[in-house]
């Protein structure tokens, strides 16, 4: 009885010792989570060569006034010396990882300075990202200000 009691005493130790292993690694989600925060603090500090490694070259965006732009023309409008970000937060994300692909939807919030008059937007968003080669990258965006009555 004791030796059997010992046994079961080591058998749990053993798979305790196993099952943390597990829970230190990142998950894709945490992945995706952590690039999209990534992607973010790279715009507001227009840190073209990070966004270029974080956007597919097939990148589509959509922005709150219905404007569509490719990968060029995002990088083109980030790095436009007239817009100054001052405040790009996201909070209340959600990450669902299907496979290599995940999608990312949350709410986001930007402040700042275009052409010499203050702008503020408060939009809700929808990111695509894939994962090719190892690497993840967003592929399509979609940023809508959320209607009120």
């Amino acid at each position: 009885m004791i030796r059997s009691r010992t046994l079961i005493l080591i058998a749990g130790l053993i798979l305790a010792s196993n099952g943390s292993s597990f829970g230190q690694g990142k998950s894709e989600g945490d992945t995706v989570r952590a690039l999209e925060l990534k992607w973010t603090e790279s715009y507001k500090q227009r840190s073209i060569d990070i966004l270029s490694s974080l956007l597919a070259d097939e990148f589509v965006i959509t922005v709150e006034d219905g404007n569509v732009y490719s990968k060029a023309g995002y990088i083109s409008h980030t790095a436009d010396s007239k817009v100054r970000v001052d405040v790009a937060e996201m909070s209340d994300l959600k990450v669902r990882v299907h496979g290599n692909t995940a999608i990312v939807t949350g709410a986001y919030h930007e402040k700042g300075v275009s052409e010499g008059k203050p702008y503020e937007y408060r939009d809700r968003l929808t990111d695509v990202w894939i994962k090719s080669a190892g690497k993840w990258q967003v592929l399509a965006s979609h940023y809508s200000v959320p209607f009120k009555q």
